[in-house]
């Protein structure tokens, strides 16, 4: 592997690790936690490089329906602090 795609790779490994922290359950988090590492050691040994930037590109994809659901959660539990969802408003 490229030093660039190694680094690219870090990165994103990282920032997957780092946006998964801010998930409010415990249960979520350490969920979201162990698949990231375990599908990053399960893939640690590939040396195809089309193989390499087709698990980026899912990583990549992955990384923003993280932060969606953290987004969306964050709203869910500002609405409901709000009361607006005990007054049975759809």
């Amino acid at each position: 592997m490229a030093a660039s795609s190694r680094a690219q790779v870090l990165r994103l490994y990282r920032a997957l690790l780092r946006e998964s922290q801010r998930f409010g359950g415990y249960n979520y988090r350490t969920y979201a936690i162990r698949r990231i590492r375990d599908a990053f050691r399960e893939n640690k040994n590939i040396k195809d490089s089309e193989k390499i930037e087709e698990l980026v590109n899912k990583a990549k994809v992955n990384l923003e329906v993280i932060h969606r659901q953290i987004a969306s959660l964050s709203v869910l539990k500002m609405w409901s602090s709000s009361g607006i969802m005990a007054c049975g408003l759809p």
